[in-house]
């Protein structure tokens, strides 16, 4: 949820204010509260994260694919495999994982870096410079098969991602079919030969102000997933926002964006999974 530059803070923004009472009972778990105001608070998202187990899944002939899996209370639900962003797999990304849970989906947050998450650019830079990205293939492939056969799951499952995440949810769709897509701010550079690959729908969510995965290579993409013959299966909103807009800790956070395109990404997941 940032772009090359990085990602802001939350000292340039107002600030979104939990009442200590609430953020107590929240601690105690008794209480609900929105998933911007956990994300933007450390000690809420921590506590949030921790609810999470930490699991490992095997991958023939390599190393395992690490993550976090957030469980929903029903079963024969649909499974959701989650991209972290650049900075690694962190409390944010665990957070949304544990919502999405809340939301009747089996989540697997996976740590594609296999490392301590960064907290700056420069860590987060060479974290992703590191990455190998067959291995980063391989892992995906082998969290899809794995979510696919989750006894407490209907056989379905989707991918989402932000920022270099939501490149590599478009990569795993591509690697491994799945049911359906959702990419926010990510990047799109595929030939239509590649996106013929794609079994379900894709959902993107997009900012105007963005200006690296702008509105040139969103319509590329557009074009490639036409010849691809895939244009009915592609949808794509637009948000009047920056890069990074569904990040709470974020700068360019953008409250009633960020609500809308979670409002959208919902809607299009259970729509598409069941």
């Amino acid at each position: 949820m940032c772009d090359l530059d990085g990602c802001g803070a939350h000292r340039d923004m107002p600030p979104i204010i939990v009442p200590d009472a609430e953020r107590r009972a929240f601690l105690k778990g008794l209480a609900a509260l929105p998933l911007a105001a956990v994300l933007f608070d450390p000690l809420l998202a921590r506590a949030q994260a921790n609810q999470l187990e930490m699991i490992s899944i095997d991958v023939p002939g390599g190393a395992p694919a690490r993550g976090a899996l957030a469980l929903p209370d029903a079963d024969n639900a649909p499974a959701l495999l989650l991209v972290h962003e650049w900075f690694g797999l962190n409390d944010q990304i665990k957070s949304v994982a544990a919502e999405f849970a809340k939301q009747g989906f089996i989540a697997f947050a996976i740590d594609l870096f296999d490392a301590e998450p960064a907290t700056s650019s420069e860590g987060a830079m060479k974290l992703m410079q590191s990455l190998d990205p067959q291995v980063a293939t391989n892992k995906l492939v082998a969290a899809i098969d794995w979510l696919k056969k989750h006894p407490q799951g209907n056989g379905k499952v989707g991918t989402i991602g932000w920022c270099f995440g939501g490149g590599w949810s478009l990569n795993a769709s591509l690697a491994a079919p799945v049911d359906v897509t959702v990419i926010y701010y990510g990047e799109l550079n595929k030939t239509p030969d590649q996106l013929k690959a794609l079994k379900g729908p894709v959902l993107g969510n997009f900012a105007d102000q963005d200006t690296f995965i702008n509105r040139t290579m969103v319509a590329d993409f557009e074009a490639a997933m036409k010849a691809a013959g895939k244009a009915d299966d592609l949808t794509v909103y637009w948000y009047t926002a920056n890069h990074g807009f569904a990040n709470p800790t974020s700068a360019r956070y953008d409250a009633e964006d960020t609500r809308l395109a979670w409002e959208r990404t919902l809607a299009f997941l259970k729509k598409n999974l069941g």
